[in-house]
């Protein structure tokens, strides 16, 4: 077998958590149709892990409850704390995040829109998602009194992981017809 070293460091990078040994043999045993040991896995493991003790990388193969998991080494956690306070920072409330999908459906669309549709006041999330540059102000409406449009930003589509709007799930996206009765015909 070929690059196995490759196969059980992609396998371990892509997990959420850390990967056991036993879940790595499964998934090379069923792609490649090979019988592997516990034995071989954790040489290769090993291998990868000896690769990665290199100052030249800044993540490391470490065994945690009984898996594997690659993370940053302990001399950058100071820098990555920081990304992550930033990040946190970013968390959205659930009446930023009914907001934010409102604009992001409707838009260009004005806040009295966006009220019109919750229900309830808006001014703090759109002043939040404001200033986690979410949205933008995209124009003016032709309205009476000429209120301000909002708009997704570019931000959003990074936030999202989407590169355009029309990639937004749709409605149909999250109907469930198993519970009809009848005949569903359109």
């Amino acid at each position: 077998m070929e690059h196995i070293e490759q196969y059980i460091e992609a396998l371990i990078f892509v997990s959420e958590q850390s990967i056991r040994t036993e879940e790595i043999i499964y998934c090379l045993q069923s792609a490649f149709e090979q019988d592997f040991t516990a034995d071989e896995i954790n040489h290769y493991i090993d291998t990868v892990s000896k690769r990665y003790q290199d100052e030249n990388f800044a993540i490391e193969l470490v065994k945690l409850s009984n898996g594997y998991q690659f993370l940053t080494k302990k001399k950058y956690h100071q820098v990555i704390s920081l990304l992550q306070a930033q990040r946190s920072k970013k968390k959205l409330t659930q009446a930023a995040l009914e907001t934010l999908a409102i604009i992001a459906y409707k838009q260009p669309v004005t806040k009295t829109d966006v009220e019109q549709i919750r229900g309830v006041n808006c001014d703090y999330s759109v002043q939040k998602l404001l200033e986690k540059e979410l949205i933008s102000i995209v124009g003016k409406s032709d309205a009476l009194g000429k209120p301000i449009l909002y708009g997704t930003s570019p931000i959003f589509m990074d936030y999202f992981g989407i590169n355009d709007i029309s990639e937004l799930p749709q409605i149909k996206d999250f109907t469930d017809n198993s519970q009809s009765i009848g005949d569903q015909s359109e």
